[in-house]
């Protein structure tokens, strides 16, 4: 079977598709110094985004798993989480208290979504 890989690098790739299942991960990019609603809103649109590139939406998304560098921010991203996904759509979901590699991120997702039928096996 064939690995599509998005925009790929010899570090990484902006995502990767194996067997009809999309791996990818968003960090905030715009606004560093926004607080957590505004670093989970910008992971939230980049997400969007990520997720027209294969050809998929946020109803068919399977997994998240959330990085925060500190849980009293949990609630803010919940509030923010809550409004972006539709009413009975909710991935599996974990959540973990993580140092980040830009100590200016507040948060991180690596989100698994099935892709569209374009990249079907």
């Amino acid at each position: 079977m064939t690995i599509h890989r998005i925009n790929p690098s010899r570090r990484w790739s902006d995502a990767t598709i194996f067997n009809g299942t999309a791996y990818f991960v968003e960090v905030p990019e715009s606004d560093l110094k926004a607080d957590i609603k505004g670093q989970v809103a910008q992971v939230l649109e980049q997400a969007e985004q990520s997720l027209a590139t294969v050809d998929s939406n946020k109803s068919r998304m399977l997994s998240v798993t959330i990085y925060l560098t500190d849980f009293a921010n949990f609630d803010a991203l919940n509030e923010v989480w809550d409004e972006w996904f539709p009413e009975g759509c909710g991935p599996s979901r974990a959540c973990v208290k993580a140092e980040l590699a830009n100590p200016e991120y507040l948060v991180e997702m690596a989100f698994v979504v099935a892709a569209g039928e374009r990249f079907q096996p």
